[in-house]
């Protein structure tokens, strides 16, 4: 859709400025306004407006020195989407406009499903998170699969790596989970460049007991024998509050599997300090430090054998470093895209480059 002659001269406004005017305007009249609302009418103004291009002039710029090749895929840069806020697909062909170099989609569950009851966003804006028990709500994996056929279809399929996560439905038992996650990806193998496996969010019932023991062979094993020449990428997302021994598990898994990664992290149930003790994961800066204790962690108990992409607090370039040096080799945003605004991957690429 072309642009009115305004929008381009908004358009040519200086970088600096429009991040400016993000944080100074937008973000205190969008953080009046209920958490979720916000999210859903943002995801609205991207998808079915004109603002997405409106925006791209001052959010997309190439950084080739910060090429990745990973999983036998190409990332024009390591700063990605992360789980959780483009839950059914619908902005697949405007994360690459904002400058993501790619994006991971869910999580999704073979059926559909609601979610847990609202209120279940929160924000902390002090400590710059937020608290969420939003509960996996999705259209369901296959309405999903008919989603992304359709911009396939239309040859508009974004030119960067399309993850899937994929998890269990609420009232699906923990012996039959791996049930779920076989049918999450049948629905959507031809449709993804690689799949996460989420069994580490707290806000799904049980779902962390499915990091260990038998139940984490129960999902990986079929999920493997989909797959066994590992044409389609599989990870594991796993949480921050893991000991030591949890890890040591994991990461054994992941060989006995071989799985082409680990994303670290989830969000964590820790609210020790928060003004704030709603039920629910947090992220943002609360959970910055842990996720790198983690990522180190990950990284030292596989001697950099395994790919880490690592998720958790990240606002800017310093953090992405930080992250880096712990040991991750691509970036995921959640709560640091809320915070900082639409600009923020450029912003992060331009401090890295």
């Amino acid at each position: 859709m072309p642009l009115k002659p305004g929008l381009h001269k908004m358009a040519r406004a200086p970088y600096s400025d429009a991040n400016m005017l993000y944080r100074s305007v937008a973000r205190p009249l969008l953080f009046c306004l209920p958490p979720e609302w916000v999210h859903h009418a943002s995801m609205t103004a991207l998808t079915h407006t004109p603002m997405a291009a409106v925006m791209e002039p001052w959010a997309r710029r190439d950084f080739p020195s910060l090429e990745k090749k990973l999983f036998g895929l190409t990332f024009p840069n390591p700063i990605g989407l992360a789980a959780g806020f483009d839950k059914n697909a619908d902005g697949v062909t405007v994360w690459p406009r904002l400058g993501f170099g790619f994006m991971e989609l869910g999580t999704i569950t073979p059926r559909p499903q609601p979610g847990n009851p609202k209120p279940r966003v929160f924000r902390l804006p002090v400590q710059q998170g937020l608290i969420n028990r939003l509960g996996f709500p999705n259209i369901g994996a296959e309405e999903v699969a008919r989603r992304l056929e359709k911009i396939k279809a239309s040859g508009r399929w974004p030119r960067v790596p399309v993850g899937m996560n994929i998890g269990k439905n609420k009232d699906t038992s923990l012996e039959e989970a791996g049930r779920d996650y076989v049918a999450c990806f049948r629905a959507t193998r031809d449709l993804a460049d690689y799949f996460v496996v989420n069994v580490s969010s707290p806000n799904t019932p049980g779902l962390r007991q499915l990091q260990s023991g038998q139940f984490l062979d129960s999902i990986l094993g079929p999920l493997r024998d989909e797959d066994p020449d590992g044409k389609h990428p599989l990870l594991i997302k796993i949480a921050p509050d893991l000991a030591e021994e949890d890890l040591v598990n994991i990461v054994t898994a992941v060989e006995k599997y071989r799985l082409a990664g680990i994303v670290a992290t989830n969000t964590t149930i820790d609210k020790m300090g928060l003004p704030l003790q709603e039920q629910g994961g947090v992220s943002g800066r609360p959970l910055t430090q842990r996720s790198t204790e983690i990522i180190r962690a990950v990284h030292r108990l596989t001697d950099g054998r395994v790919p880490i992409i690592g998720v958790g607090g990240i606002f800017n370039a310093d953090d992405a470093r930080e992250k880096f040096a712990a040991g991750a080799s691509l970036l995921q945003l959640y709560t640091g895209f809320v915070y900082e605004g639409p600009l923020v991957v450029r912003k992060i690429c331009s401090g890295l480059s």
